[in-house]
């Protein structure tokens, strides 16, 4: 195992009627700015308890964080968060408004000209502006971590950053809220969670052996789970161990002291930018092709997840690990997610060309766990994934 440094600050507040707890971990003297997505906090009545929690604290709203948090969007908060002496935000809703929340606690604090040059230079956030959440959508694990990821749709441009002033005070989890998730945004956060252990997990063998338990127990909780959470009927039990799934996949645990990968959401990060493909479902297009491609690398612990996870047990290492990635496959179109970029858009030549040009003119010279996946590698992948 590599040596390594753990440490998460997030307060979690998780369980039935805990988002009245709210009034009890934002300061009184705050002036906050409540930050949330499309309005459907408004028709599930999670935006009636948050007021009624925070009654006595002096409130601004912003909604209309759309699903890839836009930049553009993002700065006319930010103009909001500087006329008002906004001190402290409130992000209620899915990882996107929590993502949108963590680059305006980075740019209500950033001294440079251009809050942009955060995102296109990938600046590393010291500290940022103060900021809890009422998760709403569990997915990406974004309420007990500090990365994010913003989009600027103008330039059909998708990035990351974080740092550890961008880590939520405290988030509040009340599985509850899933009784009103739509089934696509259900099967978004399945794909999203499992494709996040995935990616801290499929690389190669290091003797970590606690840190894939804890990985392969994750995988086998998403997938036992599945099938309830995706019925019409609300199952508390089930919804509990996806909300809390989608959060151990992506605090930082599970990562410690193991290499890791992230090509996939490197490429499936632009897809996103190019067509508007939902995020959890450009990690399906682009999971088996980045496998296939990599497989001599990877096919040890590709076999350990066959036998682990999926139960495996017949022929050699190679049969196994082929196993695997196509129980992989067959996982997400059970959960109704199409895996092949061409069952999205018709106008896919000339895709995987770009994406590799855009790697390159960015100097991302070197994806995955090895650094080695120079950018004809990742056109090769894209080209797979068609």
């Amino acid at each position: 195992m590599n040596n390594f440094e753990f440490k998460n600050p997030t307060k979690i507040i998780f369980g039935k009627d805990t988002i009245a707890q709210l009034k009890n971990e934002i300061p009184a003297d705050a002036k906050v700015l409540l930050l949330y997505g499309g309005g459907s906090i408004k028709k599930n009545g999670i935006y009636n308890q948050v007021k009624t929690a925070l009654t006595n604290v002096d409130v601004t709203e912003f909604g209309g964080i759309p699903a890839n948090p836009d930049y553009d969007t993002l700065m006319k908060a930010l103009k909001i968060i500087k006329t008002e002496n906004v001190s402290y935000l409130l992000a209620v809703g899915g990882g996107s408004v929590i993502d949108g929340t963590k680059f305006l606690a980075a740019a209500a604090l950033y001294e440079g000209h251009e809050p942009w040059t955060i995102l296109k230079d990938n600046i590393r956030t010291e500290k940022g502006m103060p900021f809890g959440t009422v998760l709403t959508l569990p997915a990406t694990g974004s309420e007990m971590n500090s990365g994010a990821v913003i989009t600027r749709a103008e330039r059909k441009e998708k990035f990351a950053m974080g740092g550890p002033g961008l880590f939520p005070q405290f988030s509040i989890l009340d599985p509850t809220v899933i009784k009103s998730i739509p089934q696509r945004q259900l099967a978004n956060g399945l794909a999203d969670a499992f494709t996040h252990v995935l990616e801290q997990y499929m690389t190669y063998p290091i003797d970590a052996k606690l840190q894939d338990r804890f990985a392969e127990s994750i995988l086998q909780t998403l997938i036992e789970i599945a099938p309830t959470i995706l019925k019409e009927k609300f199952d508390y039990k089930a919804a509990s161990n996806f909300m809390w799934s989608c959060t151990m996949a992506l605090n930082g645990l599970i990562q410690k002291g193991v290499p890791t990968d992230w090509a996939i959401h490197a490429m499936g990060h632009e897809l996103t930018a190019l067509y508007g493909i939902d995020h959890a479902r450009t990690l399906a297009i682009i999971t088996e092709s980045h496998y296939n491609y990599n497989f001599e690398d990877k096919k040890e612990k590709l076999a350990q997840y066959g036998e682990r996870v999926w139960g495996i047990t017949e022929g050699n290492i190679d049969d196994k690990a082929y196993a695997a990635i196509k129980k992989t496959t067959v996982f997400f179109k059970s959960l109704d997610i199409d895996t092949k970029l061409s069952d999205y858009t018709d106008d896919y030549e000339g895709t995987a060309e770009e994406i590799a040009k855009r790697f390159t003119n960015r100097g991302w010279l070197g994806l995955g766990e090895h650094q080695s996946l120079a950018p004809e590698k990742v056109e090769k992948i894209v080209k797979m994934a068609y």
